[in-house]
């Protein structure tokens, strides 16, 4: 929960708001610029018979993305809560728009092939990694931390698996923070924690319930997962993702930052918050903390290879993959190995959401694929219930029907 009331934002105006802060500029007379898209036609899937998808749903036949929904959700940008917005639907038929600005000084229209921070989609990629070396027989998901990292943990841990790292099911608690929201994290912003650091202060605090009894989401579970990858192959976390998941995907945007280097570096929008009533630039954040729970920077046309490629099998073969689109038997679980299942409108969709200061990410799509979504957007809430709201606004239209 964010400490700062908005309401007297909202009511004022993103222009009137903007006026009483640093980055008041003419430019934002661009609030008016239309969202650009495009929109391909439908090609519906041949009738008679299902397909057996990796969520073990029948296929299912779509009639194509609701492209006056999704115009609608664009219109208007840049506004209070967001400042640009990049939307990639595809499956059976496609669409693509992009609305907004690159920065609120020049008023500059949004890129749509610009990089982004894409907060816990990294998880994916990390889920993917250890899966596949599951499949190569180097990781036992049945196998304990304690014995790929001997002495990370306590003796007031029982065993914990990897399959419990992998659907958060591991009982640790949360690790090590520069601040739980982005007006506590803002002026640490340059400041470097480790990953170690950030379990060792999860360890300290003991274990919260027995390995396996409930399933609570957070980064803890997938920071040890990058140091297993780590001890494992004998390299570091981000070599791994470029040889594993990136190059063989195409994926020729996607990095992590090297070391504790805070910047976006190729073309980005840059990133928004508002902090003490005034609205802040935070793109330039040191996120290394954040490691192989959130460290992830990408386009949406990187990350929408991701998405088809993994549900194609092309990342992780089967049976391994199969744990991705496995919730665990827990009261409330909703995640697999690095996915969520979700329910809209009657579709059963997987996909991940990820959140950096300045940036919401969604990668979404019904198991068969005839839907798919990527999408990128410049909230000025990121980390508080501007998430939840820029979903609502931009991702749930592009399954409406």
């Amino acid at each position: 929960m964010r400490r700062n009331s908005r309401s007297t934002l909202l009511a004022a105006g993103l222009v009137l708001a903007l006026g009483a802060g640093p980055l008041a500029a003419p430019a934002f007379a661009a609030a008016d610029r239309p969202a650009t898209s495009t929109a391909a036609g439908t090609a519906s899937r041949a009738a008679g018979g299902t397909t057996t998808t990796p969520g073990g749903a029948p296929g299912r036949t779509a009639t194509g993305p609701d492209a006056e929904a999704l115009s609608a959700a664009l219109a208007g940008l840049p506004d209070h809560d967001a400042t640009a917005a990049l939307i990639r639907v595809g499956g059976d038929g496609t669409w693509r728009g992009t609305a907004g600005v690159r920065d609120v000084r020049s008023g500059a229209p949004a890129l749509a092939n610009a990089r982004f921070r894409a907060g816990s989609v990294t998880k994916v990629v990390t889920a993917a990694i250890v899966l596949q070396l599951a499949a190569e027989g180097r990781i036992d998901l049945d196998g304990t931390v304690q014995h790929y990292l001997p002495g990370l943990l306590t003796k007031d841990f029982g065993p914990i698996t990897v399959r419990e790292l992998l659907n958060y099911t591991s009982g640790l608690k949360s690790g090590a923070s520069l601040g739980d929201t982005v007006e506590e994290g803002y002026p640490h912003r340059f400041e470097t924690l480790t990953p170690r650091q950030v379990v060792e202060a999860s360890v300290a605090k003991g274990p919260a319930y027995a390995p396996g009894e409930h399933q609570d989401y957070d980064n803890i579970h997938y920071t040890v997962l990058g140091m297993l990858i780590e001890k494992v192959t004998g390299d570091s976390y981000a070599h791994q993702a470029e040889v594993r998941v990136f190059r063989p995907l195409g994926m020729r945007d996607s990095s992590f930052p090297v070391g504790a280097d805070p910047r976006i570096h190729g073309p980005h929008n840059r990133g928004y918050d508002w902090i003490d009533g005034k609205l802040v630039d935070v793109t330039d954040w040191n996120m290394s903390d954040r490691f192989a729970a959130g460290d992830l920077i990408s386009t949406t046309a990187d990350l929408e290879r991701l998405l088809v490629g993994l549900f194609r099998g092309q990342v992780v073969p089967q049976p391994q993959l199969k744990e991705m689109f496995t919730v665990p038997d827990v009261p409330g679980a909703r995640y697999g190995a690095g996915l969520e299942r979700f329910e809209l409108n009657g579709k059963v969709i997987w996909g991940k959401t990820g959140s950096r200061p300045g940036y919401v990410t969604v990668i979404a799509a019904t198991p068969d694929l005839s839907r798919t979504l990527v999408m990128s957007v410049d909230s000025t809430d990121a980390k508080g219930p501007g998430q939840e709201a820029a979903t609502e606004r931009f991702a749930f239209p592009a399954f409406n029907r």
